[in-house]
């Protein structure tokens, strides 16, 4: 019991101080940046209206391929737990755990040498890809715990196979499908700094002006906005697993 509550306490604490860490890197950098001398050229880029459509681009690059993601995986993945489907997950599986293994900007280059096109949905579908894996196979995996005696009692009471499905087994694999997205949110997160190369925006714009100017402060600004943008988003998946999965679980 002990264990337990220090556990939770822990588990509270990072709550509590992850997204704290994550704003107060984020202000600090700001007010460091824009609390200096900038050149004509820093300023071009290190501007109040290029800074929030960068960050918000890279939001809505990261929302878009998790609903992606979560839109194709967890459907696939139930349909691959199904009797008559489920000898097809080796082969669903190998094929995203290619899109895991390989890395990312070889995925979006080769995407965009497939298509001739760039723009956000270029950007946006092979991080898709990417970050398929860790979904997928969490969505098997939660099936696979569900203990086959209560799937056993709930159609000794009559319920249908769908039923079942609603009432007992999604519920029990949530926290591992909540797992998985975490995992997900974050690589989502992180590749999308690489977007940029196709036209798809993103804090990455930051990083690479910085680069090729040798421009230390725009540098400085796109990394650690990028940082505190992905603490943020691994708190809110901490969030949904601590609040979303069945209450007699948590």
């Amino acid at each position: 019991m002990r264990g337990r509550a220090t556990e939770r306490r822990s588990e509270f604490i990072r709550l509590v101080a992850q997204p704290v860490l994550a704003v107060g890197l984020a202000v600090a950098v700001l007010v460091w940046a824009f609390d200096r001398h900038l050149t004509a050229t820093q300023r071009a880029s290190m501007n109040a209206d290029n800074i929030v459509t960068a960050t918000r681009q890279h939001v809505v690059i990261t929302a878009t391929v998790v609903a992606l993601v979560v839109a194709i995986a967890v459907p696939l993945g139930t349909l691959l737990t199904r009797p008559g489907f489920r000898r097809l997950a080796p082969l669903f599986v190998g094929i995203a755990n290619v899109g895991a293994a390989a890395p990312a900007i070889g995925l979006i280059v080769l995407y965009y040498l497939l298509t001739q096109r760039t723009g956000f949905w270029v950007g946006v579908a092979p991080i898709a890809f990417y970050g398929l894996l860790p979904v997928l196979r969490n969505t098997i995996l939660g099936y696979q715990q569900v203990d086959p005696t209560l799937v056993d009692a709930g159609r000794g009471q009559g319920m249908s196979a769908a039923t079942v499905l609603r009432r007992i087994e999604f519920p029990l694999a949530v926290p591992y499908i909540l797992a998985g997205l975490r995992t997900s949110l974050v690589l989502a997160v992180g590749t999308a700094t690489l977007s940029f190369l196709v036209s798809a925006g993103g804090l990455g714009i930051l990083i690479d002006t910085g680069y090729k100017l040798r421009d230390n402060v725009t540098l400085w600004v796109g990394a650690i906005l990028a940082v505190a943008l992905a603490l943020l988003v691994d708190w809110l998946g901490a969030l949904a697993e601590q609040f979303l999965g069945p209450r007699g679980l948590r």
